[in-house]
Order: structure tokens, then C-alpha cells, then sequence
């Protein structure tokens, strides 16, 4: 056999090797890719059972949602609102907030507000703040995010609603302000945006757009 014959079959050997690879790894994403989306569908789930609880409410939160969208919510993007009834009556609404000033970069929280302007609940999805110090706003590190639960814009009033170095009343961290200042800023901005919104978040269709209001 010619060097040139060896040449097209060794080709034709890693075409036929490489289209093989290509299906299975076709078949490998098509056979897990709902495992994957379940997967997430049921830690959204957790995480959202964490700031409500499922007793609160009996519809399917993970349908009801709302598009929202507003500077107040830290980001210019659009992000997904979760609302929580009962008998058909406005429980809680549950949205993503970005806190944009964390010590190590942006970080993500999931604030949950009652239907009278209180909070149900913050729980940390993303940050990248500083291990031992600025984490600490896990859940898993320390109790200090849960002291949001029952607060509302005007409990404590709107100038408290600061880490006590600046004159409001939450507790920073030892060798770590920045990140609670930041956490604090955003469930008090996110707590505005539910008082100037909170008919449409409510009477808004499923996935309709919540837009940002003219001056904010």
C-alpha cells in the first residue's frame, strides 16, 4: 500500500473516530439534559423554600413568575419574579437582587417580600467574597442574614437601614464592612422597588415585563 493510501485511510480512520465521539457525546446531553434542568429546577426550589415556606402558599411558584426590571435591583438586565398566593390572594413576591458594591464584586441575593411590605426572607445565590471574612453572609458560615425576616422599609425607618459604622442599625462583620453595607443597601433597595411596584409585580400576566419606572 502507497504512502498516500495509508495517508487516506488513517484520515478516513479519525473521521469515522471523530464522528462516533461527536454522536455519543450527542446522545450523552440528550440523555441527561432533563436530569440537568430538574437538578436546578429543585435547588431553585430549596433556595425558595428557604425565604417562604411551601405551608404559605399553594400555587406552582415556579410558574407564576414576572419579568422584572428596575436599577433599584442592581442590574440593568431582566431578571425572574417568583409570586406566591393562596386561594388565588397575593401572598409574598420572591426576586433575585444584585448587590453591586461587595467587596470582591457583585453579589447575588434572593429577597423575598410579603404581600404588607415585609420581608420573608434574604438568602446569598452567588458572591465571591473573601473566605472567612466577607462569607459570612452564607448561611452555612454564620446566622447573621437571617436577621432580615419580619423587616420592613419602615421597621427599622429608612436611615437605619445601614451597617451601625454608618449610623443605621446592622451589625458588620470583624474586619469586614464593606460586604454587609452592601447586603443591607440592596434588601433596602430591593424593599423601594416592592413598595412603588407592588400592584403590577402582583396583577402583571405570567412572564409579562414589570419595566422600571420613569425617575428610578
Amino acid at each position: 500500500m502507497s504512502v498516500r493510501s495509508n495517508m487516506l485511510a488513517s484520515a478516513r480512520l479519525l473521521g469515522t473516530f471523530a464522528l462516533a465521539g461527536s454522536v455519543l457525546l450527542a446522545g450523552t446531553y440528550a440523555l441527561t439534559k432533563e436530569r440537568i434542568a430538574q437538578q436546578e429546577r429543585d435547588s431553585l426550589q430549596a433556595t425558595l423554600t428557604e425565604v417562604l415556606p411551601q405551608s404559605r402558599y399553594d400555587n406552582r411558584l415556579l410558574e407564576d413568575t414576572v419579568q422584572v426590571s428596575d436599577p433599584l435591583l442592581g442590574t440593568a438586565e431582566s431578571l425572574t419574579a417568583y409570586r406566591a398566593r393562596q386561594a388565588g390572594q397575593p401572598v409574598a413576591v420572591l426576586f433575585p437582587v444584585i448587590a453591586p458594591s461587595g467587596y470582591s464584586g457583585a453579589i447575588r441575593l434572593l429577597v423575598g417580600v410579603a404581600a404588607d411590605g415585609t420581608l420573608t426572607g434574604v438568602r446569598v445565590l452567588q458572591h465571591r467574597e473573601t473566605p472567612g471574612l466577607g462569607d459570612k453572609i452564607e448561611t452555612r458560615r454564620s446566622d447573621w442574614i437571617h436577621q432580615f425576616a419580619g423587616l420592613s422599609i419602615g421597621q427599622p425607618a429608612k436611615s437605619q437601614w445601614a451597617v451601625r459604622k454608618d449610623g443605621g442599625q446592622f451589625d458588620s462583620f470583624t474586619g469586614a464592612t464593606i460586604t454587609p453595607r452592601a447586603v443591607v443597601a440592596a434588601v433596602k433597595n430591593a424593599l423601594l422597588y416592592f413598595e412603588s411596584n407592588k400592584t403590577l409585580l402582583f396583577s402583571k400576566p405570567s412572564d409579562a415585563v414589570v419595566p422600571a419606572k420613569a425617575g428610578t
